[in-house]
């Protein structure tokens, strides 16, 4: 019965964290698009990004990609050398530790045109949120996502947040289910 209980907790902690992440779709309802002059770096001003959130970039594939970058080469807008490179059109990216992440579309003039994102990921310690959560812009799951590492600027932005509070629901009936089975045994 003990054993059941730890790994009911364990299942509760991670749960109770996965609950906590947030997925925000890059540019609203426009996407990420040069076409709809979305201001990128505003979008992000208004969020507050954790460890653990997603960013779902969607676009058209023919005129668009992501290009995942270092702070100069996101000043600068160069493309020859990024860290990573997304062309699905449905991008999802994980974020995995705090500080600056920069992304720029990686077709000639984009960048230059505005097509470029500095997302800042808050340390734990200092997560205020502003408003009140917005609801998720995507109803459908992305088909796979990748974790990145900041590029270590600090800072911080302003937010809204979406949870998953169904997820630590879950994991609280299991929990009890658990617990009360042992007890009726």
């Amino acid at each position: 019965m003990a054993a059941k209980i730890v790994a009911a907790l364990v299942c509760m902690v991670v749960m109770l964290r996965l609950s906590e992440a947030a997925v925000y779709k890059v540019g609203e309802s426009a996407g990420w698009t040069t076409i709809a002059n979305v201001d990128y770096k505003l979008w992000a001003s208004t969020k507050t990004f954790h460890i653990g959130d997603t960013v779902l970039f969607e676009y058209n594939p023919q005129f668009h990609n992501v290009m995942r970058v270092t702070h100069s080469m996101y000043r600068s807008c160069n493309s020859s050398k990024p860290i990573s490179t997304f062309t699905t059109g449905n991008d999802s990216i994980t974020l995995t530790n705090h500080g600056h992440h920069f992304f720029f579309c990686g077709v000639p003039g984009h960048c230059l045109a505005g097509q470029k994102l500095d997302l800042n990921v808050i340390h734990p310690a200092s997560s205020t949120p502003l408003s009140d959560p917005p609801i998720s812009s995507s109803s459908t799951s992305p088909p796979s996502t990748p974790t990145i590492p900041a590029a270590g600027v600090p800072g911080s932005s302003p937010s809204h947040a979406a949870s998953l509070p169904s997820a630590a629901a879950a994991v609280v009936a299991l929990f009890v289910s658990l617990v009360f089975a042992d007890f009726a045994s």
